[in-house]
């Protein structure tokens, strides 16, 4: 059951990743069939102003005693990577008392200190999934998702993703009931399909290689054609077999791979500025079938052309 939450503020504090917390959980909804959550906020030391990334200070009520009998320790986001032993001791005392352990975007790095996130599936937004992975090299990084649940200790990827991982813990603790009022009041799906990678920029790889820059540049303007490794060979006036061997060293992928990511980049563009149906995008990308498109379409961005079009959609060109 979820009665208590103690929210964790570190400097210097992210204020969005932080309102996620407090308008889940600190937001009284009984009037409406919510139970009441106790929510603490709490910092290093009580009545210690924490400066945020906004030019902004918080003052937390509590310090870490805070902490002690929560059923949930919610981490909020941070810049800071350096945390004192007093901060690492109250997590790990926390989750060795049972809480629930919820890091939101950067948070997660607080508890890959706290050695929380060892042998553990976990994730954070995509810009630090590099730097995750190389500080707690024994964490299981998952950088696709919005986030993971992995029993005891809950991580999200960056900002709105805290919030599905909030309403996540919700739903888990309080059931479907309380998570769509909450989702209602919030004006937000209570769960959201896909993951972070819909929202990773993913430019086009640069080639210097002098013989396969302008085959590159020729393919990307006729992306809506057939392509064979021998086509493109003799375009570049290679063996088959040398330009794929140099392909590979000058882009890290295959030439086939390196086509069906083009044309998946060239989808999204399709979808956010134009009004051109599913099979008309197939066909300007050289994908043939909607069926098709959507298959590569969900394998690298994680959900379906229609759904992206949804998030993403602007003003057509």
């Amino acid at each position: 059951m979820l009665r208590t939450v103690a929210a964790l503020v570190l400097p210097p504090a992210l204020p969005f990743e932080f309102g996620t917390l407090m308008e889940v959980f600190g937001v009284d909804r009984s009037d409406e069939g919510v139970p009441p959550i106790e929510l603490r906020v709490c910092g290093e030391v009580a009545g210690q102003p924490i400066r945020t990334t906004v030019g902004a200070s918080l003052v937390p009520d509590h310090g870490l005693e805070g902490l002690r009998g929560a059923d949930l320790v919610a981490v909020s986001a941070t810049r800071g990577r350096d945390f004192s032993p007093e901060v690492l001791d109250a997590v790990r005392a926390a989750a060795a008392d049972g809480a629930m352990i919820l890091s939101v975007c950067s948070g997660a790095f607080v508890l890959g200190e706290a050695g929380l996130l060892d042998d553990r599936r976990c994730t954070s937004h995509w810009m630090n999934v590099d730097e995750l992975r190389a500080r707690y090299p024994r964490a299981i990084v998952d950088p696709d998702v919005l986030y993971v649940d992995d029993g005891n200790v809950i991580t999200s990827a960056g900002t709105a993703a805290g919030i599905d991982a909030c309403l996540h813990v919700v739903r888990r603790e309080l059931g479907s009931a309380v998570v769509n009022t909450i989702a209602r009041r919030m004006v937000v799906a209570p769960q959201r399909d896909g993951g972070q990678r819909q929202f990773v920029e993913q430019p086009i790889p640069v080639c210097t290689a002098d013989g396969l820059a302008p085959v590159l540049d020729w393919a990307l303007e006729h992306l809506d054609e057939e392509h064979s490794v021998s086509d493109l060979a003799r375009r570049a006036r290679m063996s088959e077999r040398s330009f794929a061997r140099r392909f590979v060293a000058e882009t890290g992928t295959t030439p086939h791979r390196w086509l069906t990511l083009q044309r998946v980049l060239l989808a999204q563009r399709l979808l956010e500025d134009t009004v051109l149906g599913v099979d008309d995008v197939a066909a300007r990308c050289g994908f043939g079938t909607g069926a098709l498109l959507r298959h590569h379409f969900r394998k690298v961005v994680g959900v379906a052309p229609v759904d992206y079009r949804r998030t993403f959609r602007g003003v057509p060109a």
